[in-house]
Protein backbone atom coordinates (compact mmCIF):
# COMPACT_ATOMS: atom_id res chain seq x y z
CA UNK A 1 0.00 0.00 0.00
CA UNK A 2 2.76 2.47 0.94
CA UNK A 3 4.23 2.12 -2.54
CA UNK A 4 1.07 3.66 -3.96
CA UNK A 5 0.80 6.77 -1.81
CA UNK A 6 0.61 10.05 -3.71
CA UNK A 7 0.70 13.71 -2.68
CA UNK A 8 -2.15 15.87 -3.90
CA UNK A 9 -1.69 19.66 -3.94
CA UNK A 10 -4.59 22.05 -4.51
CA UNK A 11 -3.39 25.56 -5.35
CA UNK A 12 -6.17 28.10 -4.99
CA UNK A 13 -6.29 31.86 -5.02
CA UNK A 14 -5.76 32.12 -1.26
CA UNK A 15 -4.49 28.75 0.07
CA UNK A 16 -2.20 25.92 -1.00
CA UNK A 17 -3.68 22.72 0.44
CA UNK A 18 -1.84 19.42 0.30
CA UNK A 19 -2.30 15.89 1.52
CA UNK A 20 -0.94 12.36 1.33
CA UNK A 21 -3.64 10.24 -0.31
CA UNK A 22 -3.98 6.46 -0.49
CA UNK A 23 -5.55 4.49 -3.40
CA UNK A 24 -8.97 4.54 -1.72
CA UNK A 25 -9.06 8.33 -1.61
CA UNK A 26 -8.30 8.61 2.10
CA UNK A 27 -6.19 11.61 3.18
CA UNK A 28 -3.55 10.39 5.63
CA UNK A 29 -2.03 13.79 6.44
CA UNK A 30 -2.78 17.39 5.48
CA UNK A 31 -0.81 20.62 5.22
CA UNK A 32 -1.91 24.12 4.30
CA UNK A 33 -0.07 27.34 3.42
CA UNK A 34 -1.08 30.82 2.26
CA UNK A 35 -0.78 31.10 -1.52
CA UNK A 36 2.09 33.42 -2.52
CA UNK A 37 0.37 35.12 -5.45
CA UNK A 38 3.05 37.58 -6.53
CA UNK A 39 5.79 35.23 -7.71
CA UNK A 40 5.76 31.91 -9.63
CA UNK A 41 9.06 31.04 -7.94
CA UNK A 42 7.51 31.61 -4.52
CA UNK A 43 4.69 29.19 -5.40
CA UNK A 44 7.25 26.64 -6.58
CA UNK A 45 9.20 27.06 -3.35
CA UNK A 46 6.01 26.47 -1.34
CA UNK A 47 5.23 23.30 -3.30
CA UNK A 48 8.77 21.96 -2.88
CA UNK A 49 8.70 22.67 0.86
CA UNK A 50 5.34 20.92 1.29
CA UNK A 51 6.48 17.86 -0.66
CA UNK A 52 9.72 17.63 1.32
CA UNK A 53 7.82 17.87 4.62
CA UNK A 54 5.34 15.14 3.71
CA UNK A 55 8.01 12.84 2.30
CA UNK A 56 9.78 12.77 5.65
CA UNK A 57 6.81 10.89 7.09
CA UNK A 58 5.40 8.99 4.09
CA UNK A 59 6.82 6.96 1.22
CA UNK A 60 5.24 8.66 -1.80
CA UNK A 61 5.92 8.04 -5.47
CA UNK A 62 4.05 10.81 -7.29
CA UNK A 63 2.71 14.35 -6.96
CA UNK A 64 -0.53 15.62 -8.46
CA UNK A 65 -1.15 19.38 -8.62
CA UNK A 66 -4.54 20.98 -9.12
CA UNK A 67 -3.87 24.54 -10.26
CA UNK A 68 -6.33 27.43 -10.40
CA UNK A 69 -5.78 28.32 -14.04
CA UNK A 70 -5.71 27.16 -17.64
CA UNK A 71 -3.59 24.01 -17.96
CA UNK A 72 -2.46 22.79 -21.38
CA UNK A 73 -3.52 19.47 -22.91
CA UNK A 74 -0.25 17.78 -21.91
CA UNK A 75 -1.05 18.43 -18.23
CA UNK A 76 2.29 20.12 -17.71
CA UNK A 77 2.04 23.90 -18.19
CA UNK A 78 -0.20 26.52 -16.56
CA UNK A 79 -0.98 28.79 -19.50
CA UNK A 80 -2.78 31.49 -17.53
CA UNK A 81 -4.20 32.01 -14.06
CA UNK A 82 -6.58 34.91 -13.37
CA UNK A 83 -5.84 34.84 -9.63
CA UNK A 84 -2.12 33.92 -9.63
CA UNK A 85 1.05 35.13 -11.34
CA UNK A 86 1.40 32.19 -13.77
CA UNK A 87 1.80 32.88 -17.47
CA UNK A 88 2.97 29.86 -19.55
CA UNK A 89 4.49 28.39 -16.39
CA UNK A 90 6.11 24.92 -16.97
CA UNK A 91 4.99 23.78 -13.54
CA UNK A 92 5.20 20.00 -14.02
CA UNK A 93 8.84 19.98 -15.09
CA UNK A 94 9.84 22.57 -12.46
CA UNK A 95 8.32 20.50 -9.64
CA UNK A 96 9.79 17.29 -11.07
CA UNK A 97 13.28 18.83 -11.01
CA UNK A 98 12.85 20.05 -7.43
CA UNK A 99 11.38 16.81 -6.04
CA UNK A 100 12.63 13.98 -8.27
CA UNK A 101 9.10 12.52 -8.32
CA UNK A 102 6.60 11.79 -11.06
CA UNK A 103 4.40 14.91 -11.40
CA UNK A 104 1.08 15.68 -13.06
CA UNK A 105 -0.58 19.10 -13.32
CA UNK A 106 -4.24 19.69 -14.06
CA UNK A 107 -6.84 22.35 -13.50
CA UNK A 108 -8.01 22.31 -9.86
CA UNK A 109 -11.65 21.86 -10.85
CA UNK A 110 -10.73 18.88 -13.07
CA UNK A 111 -9.01 17.35 -10.06
CA UNK A 112 -12.03 17.96 -7.81
CA UNK A 113 -14.43 16.52 -10.39
CA UNK A 114 -12.28 13.42 -10.78
CA UNK A 115 -12.30 12.91 -6.99
CA UNK A 116 -16.09 13.25 -6.80
CA UNK A 117 -16.51 10.85 -9.74
CA UNK A 118 -14.12 8.28 -8.27
CA UNK A 119 -14.92 8.51 -4.56
CA UNK A 120 -17.72 11.03 -3.92
CA UNK A 121 -21.09 12.34 -5.04
CA UNK A 122 -20.85 11.36 -8.72
CA UNK A 123 -19.93 7.68 -8.50
CA UNK A 124 -21.67 5.61 -11.23
CA UNK A 125 -22.73 8.77 -13.11
CA UNK A 126 -21.37 8.68 -16.67
CA UNK A 127 -22.05 12.34 -17.52
CA UNK A 128 -21.57 14.99 -14.85
CA UNK A 129 -20.45 18.58 -14.39
CA UNK A 130 -18.64 19.77 -11.30
CA UNK A 131 -18.58 23.42 -10.21
CA UNK A 132 -16.22 24.54 -7.46
CA UNK A 133 -17.11 27.83 -5.80
CA UNK A 134 -14.20 29.47 -4.02
CA UNK A 135 -12.37 32.71 -4.73
CA UNK A 136 -13.70 32.24 -8.27
CA UNK A 137 -15.57 29.44 -10.04
CA UNK A 138 -13.88 26.36 -11.42
CA UNK A 139 -15.61 23.81 -13.61
CA UNK A 140 -15.07 20.40 -15.10
CA UNK A 141 -16.88 17.84 -17.23
CA UNK A 142 -16.83 14.07 -17.07
CA UNK A 143 -18.34 12.62 -20.25
CA UNK A 144 -18.80 8.88 -20.72
CA UNK A 145 -16.74 8.36 -17.57
CA UNK A 146 -13.74 10.34 -18.81
CA UNK A 147 -12.56 13.88 -17.99
CA UNK A 148 -13.19 16.16 -20.96
CA UNK A 149 -10.41 18.74 -21.32
CA UNK A 150 -11.09 20.01 -24.83
CA UNK A 151 -8.71 20.33 -27.77
CA UNK A 152 -6.34 22.67 -25.92
CA UNK A 153 -6.93 21.40 -22.37
CA UNK A 154 -8.94 24.43 -21.25
CA UNK A 155 -12.53 23.12 -21.24
CA UNK A 156 -14.63 23.78 -18.16
CA UNK A 157 -13.86 27.45 -17.48
CA UNK A 158 -17.52 28.04 -16.73
CA UNK A 159 -16.78 30.85 -14.30
CA UNK A 160 -15.70 32.96 -17.26
CA UNK A 161 -18.90 32.61 -19.24
CA UNK A 162 -20.21 36.16 -19.66
CA UNK A 163 -23.69 36.40 -18.14
CA UNK A 164 -23.93 40.22 -17.91
CA UNK A 165 -22.39 41.91 -20.97
CA UNK A 166 -20.49 44.97 -19.78
CA UNK A 167 -20.99 43.91 -16.16
CA UNK A 168 -18.55 43.72 -13.27
CA UNK A 169 -14.86 43.59 -14.23
CA UNK A 170 -13.23 40.19 -13.86
CA UNK A 171 -9.61 39.24 -13.17
CA UNK A 172 -9.56 37.44 -16.53
CA UNK A 173 -9.83 40.79 -18.33
CA UNK A 174 -13.49 40.55 -19.39
CA UNK A 175 -16.61 42.02 -17.81
CA UNK A 176 -19.71 40.29 -16.51
CA UNK A 177 -18.29 36.78 -15.95
CA UNK A 178 -20.39 34.33 -13.94
CA UNK A 179 -17.84 34.15 -11.14
CA UNK A 180 -18.33 37.84 -10.44
CA UNK A 181 -21.91 37.03 -9.40
CA UNK A 182 -21.82 33.45 -8.07
CA UNK A 183 -18.59 32.94 -6.12
CA UNK A 184 -16.91 33.67 -2.82
CA UNK A 185 -15.71 36.97 -4.28
CA UNK A 186 -19.33 38.00 -4.86
CA UNK A 187 -20.17 37.31 -1.20
CA UNK A 188 -17.11 39.23 -0.02
CA UNK A 189 -17.88 42.19 -2.29
CA UNK A 190 -21.42 42.40 -0.90
CA UNK A 191 -20.13 42.10 2.68
CA UNK A 192 -17.53 44.85 2.29
CA UNK A 193 -20.05 47.13 0.62
CA UNK A 194 -22.31 46.72 3.66
CA UNK A 195 -19.37 47.67 5.89
CA UNK A 196 -18.53 50.71 3.76
CA UNK A 197 -22.13 51.92 3.91
CA UNK A 198 -22.20 51.55 7.68
CA UNK A 199 -25.16 49.15 7.58
CA UNK A 200 -26.14 47.03 10.56
CA UNK A 201 -25.31 43.95 8.49
CA UNK A 202 -21.79 45.27 7.99
CA UNK A 203 -21.44 45.86 11.72
CA UNK A 204 -22.52 42.28 12.46
CA UNK A 205 -19.97 40.99 9.98
CA UNK A 206 -17.19 43.07 11.52
CA UNK A 207 -18.00 41.67 14.95
CA UNK A 208 -17.22 38.20 13.59
CA UNK A 209 -13.75 39.22 12.43
CA UNK A 210 -12.79 41.49 15.34
CA UNK A 211 -13.10 44.58 13.19
CA UNK A 212 -10.61 43.40 10.50
CA UNK A 213 -12.39 43.85 7.17
CA UNK A 214 -9.61 41.92 5.41
CA UNK A 215 -10.73 38.79 7.26
CA UNK A 216 -14.22 38.87 5.77
CA UNK A 217 -14.88 35.79 3.64
CA UNK A 218 -17.69 33.56 2.45
CA UNK A 219 -17.47 31.37 5.53
CA UNK A 220 -18.31 34.34 7.79
CA UNK A 221 -21.37 35.13 5.67
CA UNK A 222 -22.45 31.46 5.71
CA UNK A 223 -22.13 31.26 9.49
CA UNK A 224 -24.35 34.30 9.95
CA UNK A 225 -26.89 32.93 7.48
CA UNK A 226 -27.08 29.59 9.29
CA UNK A 227 -27.87 31.52 12.47
CA UNK A 228 -30.83 33.15 10.73
CA UNK A 229 -29.34 36.52 9.74
CA UNK A 230 -31.67 37.82 7.02
CA UNK A 231 -29.06 39.95 5.21
CA UNK A 232 -26.52 37.13 5.07
CA UNK A 233 -29.25 34.78 3.83
CA UNK A 234 -30.24 37.28 1.15
CA UNK A 235 -26.63 37.55 -0.02
CA UNK A 236 -26.31 33.77 -0.28
CA UNK A 237 -29.65 33.49 -2.08
CA UNK A 238 -28.51 36.04 -4.66
CA UNK A 239 -25.31 34.09 -5.31
CA UNK A 240 -27.32 30.86 -5.48
CA UNK A 241 -29.75 32.33 -8.00
CA UNK A 242 -26.91 33.37 -10.30
CA UNK A 243 -25.42 29.91 -9.90
CA UNK A 244 -28.73 28.36 -11.00
CA UNK A 245 -28.78 30.52 -14.13
CA UNK A 246 -25.27 29.37 -14.98
CA UNK A 247 -26.19 25.73 -14.40
CA UNK A 248 -29.24 26.08 -16.66
CA UNK A 249 -26.98 27.38 -19.44
CA UNK A 250 -24.65 24.42 -18.95
CA UNK A 251 -27.58 21.99 -19.03
CA UNK A 252 -28.64 23.47 -22.37
CA UNK A 253 -25.14 22.93 -23.74
CA UNK A 254 -24.15 19.55 -22.26
CA UNK A 255 -27.27 17.85 -20.82
CA UNK A 256 -25.50 15.99 -17.98
CA UNK A 257 -27.36 13.83 -15.49
CA UNK A 258 -25.78 15.47 -12.44
CA UNK A 259 -24.29 18.76 -11.28
CA UNK A 260 -21.98 18.56 -8.28
CA UNK A 261 -21.30 21.83 -6.44
CA UNK A 262 -18.19 22.00 -4.28
CA UNK A 263 -15.67 24.51 -3.00
CA UNK A 264 -15.73 26.57 0.17
CA UNK A 265 -18.93 28.47 -0.68
CA UNK A 266 -20.83 25.16 -0.92
CA UNK A 267 -20.46 24.86 2.87
CA UNK A 268 -23.64 26.96 2.98
CA UNK A 269 -25.42 23.84 1.68
CA UNK A 270 -29.14 24.37 1.01
CA UNK A 271 -28.92 28.08 1.81
CA UNK A 272 -27.03 28.24 -1.49
CA UNK A 273 -28.31 25.19 -3.36
CA UNK A 274 -32.07 25.66 -2.89
CA UNK A 275 -32.09 29.09 -4.61
CA UNK A 276 -29.79 27.60 -7.25
CA UNK A 277 -32.25 24.76 -7.87
CA UNK A 278 -35.15 27.22 -8.05
CA UNK A 279 -33.36 29.46 -10.56
CA UNK A 280 -32.29 26.39 -12.55
CA UNK A 281 -35.90 25.15 -12.82
CA UNK A 282 -37.16 28.59 -13.86
CA UNK A 283 -34.39 29.18 -16.42
CA UNK A 284 -33.85 25.75 -17.97
CA UNK A 285 -34.55 25.61 -21.69
CA UNK A 286 -37.51 23.32 -22.44
CA UNK A 287 -38.49 23.17 -18.77
CA UNK A 288 -41.48 20.94 -18.17
CA UNK A 289 -40.78 18.89 -21.30
CA UNK A 290 -37.42 17.35 -20.48
CA UNK A 291 -35.75 15.46 -17.64
CA UNK A 292 -33.93 17.71 -15.18
CA UNK A 293 -30.44 17.02 -13.89
CA UNK A 294 -29.91 16.78 -10.15
CA UNK A 295 -27.92 19.48 -8.34
CA UNK A 296 -26.11 18.09 -5.30
CA UNK A 297 -23.43 19.19 -2.91
CA UNK A 298 -19.98 17.62 -3.29
CA UNK A 299 -19.22 14.89 -0.75
CA UNK A 300 -15.49 15.42 -0.35
CA UNK A 301 -15.55 19.08 0.65
CA UNK A 302 -12.29 21.01 0.54
CA UNK A 303 -10.32 17.77 0.17
CA UNK A 304 -11.66 17.05 -3.32
CA UNK A 305 -8.95 18.92 -5.23
CA UNK A 306 -6.04 17.27 -3.45
CA UNK A 307 -7.65 13.79 -3.58
CA UNK A 308 -8.35 14.07 -7.30
CA UNK A 309 -4.90 15.45 -8.14
CA UNK A 310 -3.21 12.67 -6.16
CA UNK A 311 -5.34 9.97 -7.79
CA UNK A 312 -4.70 11.34 -11.28
CA UNK A 313 -0.94 11.38 -10.64
CA UNK A 314 -1.01 7.83 -9.29
CA UNK A 315 -2.98 6.61 -12.31
CA UNK A 316 -0.64 8.24 -14.81
CA UNK A 317 2.43 6.87 -13.03
CA UNK A 318 0.94 3.37 -12.96
CA UNK A 319 0.27 3.50 -16.69
CA UNK A 320 3.78 4.79 -17.36
CA UNK A 321 5.31 1.93 -15.35
CA UNK A 322 3.23 -0.64 -17.22
CA UNK A 323 4.46 0.89 -20.45
CA UNK A 324 8.11 0.64 -19.36
CA UNK A 325 7.67 -3.03 -18.48
CA UNK A 326 6.61 -3.94 -22.01
CA UNK A 327 9.32 -5.84 -23.83
CA UNK A 328 10.63 -4.21 -27.02
CA UNK A 329 9.38 -5.60 -30.29
CA UNK A 330 11.81 -7.91 -32.08
CA UNK A 331 11.69 -9.32 -35.59
CA UNK A 332 10.25 -12.52 -34.15
CA UNK A 333 7.53 -10.79 -32.18
CA UNK A 334 6.64 -8.64 -35.17
CA UNK A 335 6.31 -11.79 -37.26
CA UNK A 336 4.05 -13.38 -34.66
CA UNK A 337 1.85 -10.26 -34.51
CA UNK A 338 1.64 -10.23 -38.30
CA UNK A 339 0.64 -13.88 -38.27
CA UNK A 340 -2.19 -13.24 -35.81
CA UNK A 341 -3.56 -10.36 -37.82
CA UNK A 342 -3.45 -12.49 -40.91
Amino acid sequence: MAERLSIGIDIGGTRVKAGVVDPDGRVLERLSRATPTTSPMAVLDAIAEIVATLRRRHHVTSVGIGAAGFVDATQSTVLFSPHLAWRHEPLRDAVRRRTGLSVLVDNDANAAAWAEWRFGAAQNEEDMICLTLGTGIGGSLVIDGRPHRGRFGIAGEFGHMIVVPGGRPCECGNHGCLEQYASGNALIRDARAAVDRGEEYGKRLLERVDGDVEELNGLVVSELAREGDEDATRSLHEVGAWLGVGIANLAAAFDPGLFVVGGGVSDADDLLLEPARDAFRHTLTGRGFRPEALIVRAHLGNDAGMIGAADMARTVRRRARRGRRRRPLTEGSLARLSGRRA
